[in-house]
């Protein structure tokens, strides 16, 4: 007859649902992975999934109950350092979009704008657009299976134990967040450029013939001039979210790290 005593069983149990809170952390706010119209069923499958995979060569203090004060402090660690590094991921997505809102008010598309049903508000149409391709191409790249990696190899940067989280992370993941800006400007600064130079011939061209009515031949124009920009630079889009996905599981591996440092 097979015997378990509670402390096994809390061994057992510790050593499952500590690193599940990371990893479950991390999938409900990544990109693609957190992403609202995917079954909760289903992300927390995944995150089962790779906790039996990834639990075995880990270190996990098994001699703590979850249901204790320090085992509760353990699991809002956890959780918190998987909401952090998904964070990290998320604002590539962010920088895209508001690229996309950028250059569609300075086409004179504003106003349209499509309900998104992930983030529950309206999204103009050129940040909708910047944002599917930037998923289809972050998926391209694997970039999925990358953010898992990194995921796994926090684990050793950042082990699970009762130490509190640095604050250091934290300044260095305020400090990313500010550089959405930088990427967004970098995204839409193409399309921004060719139509401030046709904003400004249309202006010397109103100057020049007053009767013009720029109404209804500058919204023509910029529209067939921002999306002919659009269209030439979107084979240099690649590229550059390559780059900044890099920096991104960079800054995770950086995140998980700092966490460490007393």
């Amino acid at each position: 007859m097979i015997s378990v005593t509670s402390a096994q069983l809390t061994a057992w149990i510790a050593a499952f649902i500590f690193p599940l809170a990371r990893i479950l952390a991390l999938i409900s706010s990544a990109p693609i992975l957190g992403n609202k119209q995917i079954p909760i069923r289903i992300k927390i499958s995944l995150a089962m999934l790779l906790t039996v995979i990834i639990a075995p060569n880990m270190t996990v203090p098994t001699d703590i109950d979850p249901a204790s004060a320090q085992g509760l402090l353990i699991l809002v660690q956890q959780i918190l350092a998987g909401l952090v590094m998904g964070f990290a991921m998320r604002l590539i997505f962010t920088a895209v979009e508001m690229a996309g809102d950028l250059a569609g008010m300075q086409m004179g598309l504003g106003f349209a704008s499509f309900y998104d049903p992930v983030n529950a508000s309206y999204t103009p149409v050129i940040a909708q657009f910047l944002g599917i391709l930037a998923t289809l191409a972050f998926l391209g790249m694997n970039g999925h299976l990358y953010m898992l990696a990194a995921l796994a190899d926090s684990f050793q940067a950042f082990p699970i134990n009762a130490a509190l989280p640095s604050a250091i992370a934290f300044r260095t993941l305020t400090e990313w967040g500010s550089t959405i800006f930088m990427h967004a400007l970098q995204f839409s600064m193409p399309i921004i450029g060719a139509l401030m130079i046709t904003n400004l011939a249309l202006g010397i061209l109103t100057r020049s013939a007053p009767q013009l009515n720029i109404f209804a031949v500058g919204f023509p124009i910029t529209l067939t001039v921002g999306f002919a920009t659009l269209a030439l630079t979107l084979p240099y889009l690649a590229p550059m979210l390559d780059h900044v996905v890099s920096e991104s599981l960079d800054m995770m591996q950086r995140l998980a790290l700092q966490m460490a440092k007393k």
